[in-house]
C-alpha cells in the first residue's frame, strides 16, 4: 500500500491512520473552513483512507483532495443511518463537491376544511367549515383541523383538480366571512360549479354526502363513489323524483367523463411516484410524476447542482474499491437518482412505491423504509401501466433537459457577445458580474431604487437590493441615483482603500447615505462588504438613463476612487423603441448602438429591465403602505409578517381589517382570541 500523502497536515493524517473500520460519515474542510464533501461509509477507515493513498493527479477528485486540510467523521451503527446522515448535512451545509438538489418541499395541498371528525365534534371550527366545508389550494403547514390532498406537483394541478369537483359534486371555494354573508346565490351557482349552501339552497346532510364522495374520490375510490351515485339515483327515481334522478345523473355523467380523460387511471396503484434521471452536457434532470389516487397529477423536474464534480469523485472511490462498471452516463445517472431519493424524501410523507428509471441501491430503500415505517418498494423495468407512467416521464424529462440546456447555451452566448462588445475579459465568463440601478416614483412619491445583480449566467435574485431614498426633492431622479450609487459602493470603496494601505476602513457617513431597509414584499438585507463577498467591484454597472444618470454616476466614482470605465448607461432610442437602446460610457468613450438582434444587447435589455421590474414592485408596495396606513399592522405586538399578510389576505386590506369583528378576526389562521381582541382595540 502506497504511502500517505505528504501534502496534508500531519495532524490529518494521523487522525485518517486511527479511524476505526465502523459505518459512519465523514466531512472535509479546506483552509478557509468551508466544507468541501460529505461522505458516508460502511468502512470508514478503509474508505477515507484510499483519497489519501491513490493518485489522483489532474481529476477532479485530486483537485478536491488537495484542498482538505480538515477532517470531521461521525461513526454511526449502520449504512442506513450514514446515508440519512450524510443527506441531512448536504441538504444543510451545501458542500462544494456533492450531488446538491435544492431543499423544495413546499408542495400545494387541495385541503377540504373541518372534515376531521375529532374537532367537528368538539367544536373548535367555524360554523360554516362544520356544517358545510370548502374546498382551497394550500401551501404551508398542515393544520390537524382539515384533511389535505396530494402533494400535486403544481399549483395548476390543484386548482385544475378543485374545478373538477365544483364539476361533479359542486363544494363551496368561498372564504368563511363570504360564506356567513351572502345574501343570494353567486355565479358559481349559476353556472353549476356550486349547490349554494350559503343561502340553504342544499341541506347539511345532502351536502356532507357529497363531500365524503369527494374525499373517497380524491383517495382513488372511484368505483365505489360511481356505485354509491347510481344507488342514490335508483331510488329517487324508485319515488318518482325525477329531477334529483336527473341531478345525479349529471353527476355520473360528469365523473364518468374525467375518468375517461384520465388515461393513467388505475386502481391497482393508488399513491406512486415515477422517477427518471436524464443525464447530458455536463447537466441532468430528474422528472417527478406524482400519482395520488390513482390519477396522474403532473410532472415536476429537478436539476442538480455539481453533478460532474460529485460524479466524478463518487466514481473513483466505489464504496467496495472495485473499478465501476458500464457506461459512466449510467453510472452518473443512478448516482443522480439516488441523491434525489435521499435528499428528496428525507422527513417527508412519500408513497411506499417507486417507479424509477434506473435501479435504486438497497441500503437506500433499507434507509427510507426505517424513516417511514413501512416498506418502500423501487420497481425498475416495469411492466403494464407503470411501463406507460415511466415511458411519458422519461419524454417529460428528455424536454425538460433539452429546454434547460437550449436556454443555458443561449444565455451563455449573449454573456460572451456581451464580453466582446464592451471589450471585457472572457476567459472566466461565469464569473462576470453585473450590477443595474434604476429609479422608481409616482410624481416624486415613495422613491424607491433597485439594484439587480447577473453573473454565472443568469440573474442573481438573493442578491437584489431595493433602498428606500429619502431627503432629496421629490422627483429629483439625479439625487435620488447619486444616493443609491453611494450607499452602495461607499461601503466597498473604503474597505478597498484600507486594503491598499492596510489601514482599518473608516466609518461611513449616516446620512444620507446610511442604508435604510426596504419593507416592501421581497425584503432582502441591505448591502455591506461581506454581502457582495467581501470588497469586490462588478465588472459592469448599468444605469437606466442617458447623459444625465451616467454623469452623476462618473461623479459618485470620482469622488469613491473607483474606475469609470464600468460605468455603461443604456439611453432610450429614438422613440423610445425597444431595439434601439445605444450604450453610453463614463470615461468618455463614444455612444455604441449594439443592433437590434445583437445577443448583447438583448442581455443588457433582459437585465435593465429586471432592475425596472424590481424598481417598481417596491414603489408600488411601498405607495400602496402610505396610502392605505399599511404601518397601523405593523406596529400590533404579535402581528408578524405571516399573520400580517393572513389578515390582509382574507379581509382585502387594512380596512377591511380595520371592520371586522373579533369573532371574525378569530377565523383568521394563527389569531388566537386574545390577538384577534388586541388588534380590534388596536385599529379601534
Amino acid at each position: 500500500m502506497a504511502p500517505m500523502s505528504e501534502s496534508h497536515p500531519p495532524q490529518l493524517l494521523s487522525e485518517v491512520a486511527a479511524l476505526p473500520g465502523l459505518p459512519g460519515v465523514y466531512r472535509y474542510f479546506d483552509a478557509q473552513g468551508q466544507l468541501l464533501y460529505v461522505g458516508k461509509a460502511r468502512n470508514l477507515k478503509k474508505r477515507v483512507s484510499s483519497y489519501f493513498q491513490k493518485n489522483h493527479d489532474g481529476t477532479r477528485i485530486g483537485h478536491m483532495v488537495g484542498k482538505i486540510v480538515r477532517m470531521e467523521t461521525t461513526v454511526v451503527r449502520s449504512e442506513a443511518e450514514a446515508l440519512l446522515l450524510e443527506n441531512n448535512l448536504i441538504k444543510t451545509l451545501n458542500p462544494r463537491f456533492n450531488i446538491l438538489f435544492r431543499d423544495d418541499k413546499s408542495y400545494p395541498y387541495l385541503k377540504i376544511t373541518g372534515t376531521r371528525e375529532t374537532f367537528r365534534t368538539a367544536g373548535k371550527m367555524p360554523v360554516p367549515s362544520i356544517a358545510f366545508p370548502r374546498m382551497a389550494y394550500y401551501r404551508g403547514v398542515v393544520d390537524r383541523r382539515h384533511s389535505y390532498y396530494g402533494p400535486y406537483p403544481s399549483a395548476w394541478a390543484v386548482k385544475e383538480s378543485i374545478t373538477l369537483l365544483q364539476k361533479v359534486f359542486r363544494l363551496r371555494t368561498c372564504e368563511d366571512t363570504v360564506f356567513s354573508n351572502r345574501t343570494r346565490p353567486c355565479l358559481l351557482y349559476q353556472i353549476k360549479r356550486c349547490s349554494g349552501p350559503c343561502v340553504d339552497l342544499i341541506d347539511q346532510e345532502v351536502y356532507a354526502r357529497d363531500v365524503a364522495d369527494a374525499e373517497r374520490f380524491l383517495r382513488g375510490e372511484t368505483q365505489a363513489v360511481l356505485d354509491a351515485l347510481e344507488q342514490r339515483m335508483l331510488q329517487h327515481a324508485e319515488k318518482l323524483e325525477f329531477e334529483q334522478a336527473a341531478e345525479i345523473r349529471n353527476q355520473m355523467t360528469a365523473l364518468s367523463r374525467v375518468l375517461h380523460q384520465q388515461t393513467m387511471d388505475t386502481v391497482s396503484d393508488k399513491d406512486v411516484d415515477v422517477l427518471v434521471v436524464k443525464v447530458q452536457g455536463g447537466r441532468a434532470c430528474v422528472n417527478l410524476a406524482m400519482i395520488r389516487g390513482g390519477r396522474h397529477l403532473g410532472d415536476r423536474p429537478y436539476f442538480p447542482a455539481h453533478v460532474e464534480d460529485a460524479s466524478a469523485i463518487d466514481s473513483a472511490l466505489e464504496a467496495d474499491d472495485t473499478p465501476p462498471a458500464g457506461d459512466p452516463l449510467e453510472r452518473v445517472a443512478v448516482r443522480v437518482l439516488e441523491a434525489f431519493i435521499a435528499q428528496h424524501y428525507l422527513g417527508v410523507a412519500m408513497p411506499h412505491t417507486l417507479v424509477t428509471s434506473h435501479p435504486v441501491s438497497k441500503p437506500l430503500l433499507d434507509a427510507l423504509s426505517e424513516q417511514t415505517g413501512s416498506k418502500v418498494n423501487a420497481v425498475h423495468n416495469p411492466r403494464e401501466h407503470r411501463r406507460i407512467w415511466l415511458e411519458m416521464a422519461q419524454k417529460n424529462a428528455d424536454i425538460a433537459l433539452a429546454r434547460l440546456l437550449a436556454e443555458e447555451g443561449s444565455q451563455q452566448a449573449r454573456t460572451r457577445a456581451l464580453a466582446d462588445a464592451l471589450q471585457l475579459p472572457d476567459d472566466q465568463l461565469e464569473a462576470l458580474r453585473i450590477e443595474c440601478f434604476d429609479i422608481s416614483h409616482t410624481a416624486g412619491e415613495s422613491t424607491q431604487a433597485s439594484c439587480v445583480v447577473f453573473e454565472d449566467h443568469k440573474m442573481q435574485n438573493s442578491q437584489y437590493r431595493r433602498y428606500k431614498i429619502e431627503g432629496i426633492t421629490p422627483g429629483d431622479d439625479y439625487a435620488a441615483m447619486r444616493q443609491v450609487l453611494l450607499r452602495r459602493y461607499g461601503k466597498i470603496a473604503e474597505a478597498l482603500r484600507s486594503e491598499a494601505t492596510g489601514e482599518p476602513a473608516a466609518p461611513v457617513a449616516e446620512n444620507p447615505e446610511a442604508e435604510s431597509r426596504d419593507s416592501a414584499p421581497e425584503p432582502v438585507p441591505e448591502p455591506t462588504v461581506e454581502s457582495v463577498s467581501g470588497p469586490r467591484m462588478p465588472d459592469l454597472v448599468l444605469i437606466d438613463g442617458g447623459k444625465g444618470q451616467v454623469g452623476v454616476a462618473r461623479d459618485v466614482f470620482q469622488q469613491l476612487g473607483l474606475d469609470l470605465s464600468i460605468i455603461v448607461g443604456v439611453e432610450k432610442g429614438e422613440g423610445r423603441k425597444v431595439g434601439l437602446e445605444e450604450l453610453v460610457f463614463a470615461d468618455g468613450r463614444a455612444k455604441v448602438y449594439l443592433g437590434f438582434d445583437s445577443a448583447a444587447l438583448m442581455l443588457v435589455a433582459q437585465i435593465r429591465d429586471e432592475a425596472h421590474r424590481f424598481a417598481i414592485t417596491g414603489m408600488r408596495a411601498q405607495r400602496a403602505k402610505v396610502r392605505t396606513g399599511g404601518s397601523r399592522l405593523e406596529d400590533i405586538p404579535g402581528v408578524g409578517p405571516k399573520k400580517r399578510a393572513r389578515l390582509l389576505q382574507r379581509f382585502g386590506g387594512v380596512r377591511g381589517v380595520a371592520a371586522a369583528s373579533v369573532d371574525d378576526l378569530c377565523t383568521v389562521e394563527g389569531i388566537s382570541a386574545e390577538l384577534a381582541d388586541t388588534i380590534y382595540r388596536a385599529l379601534h
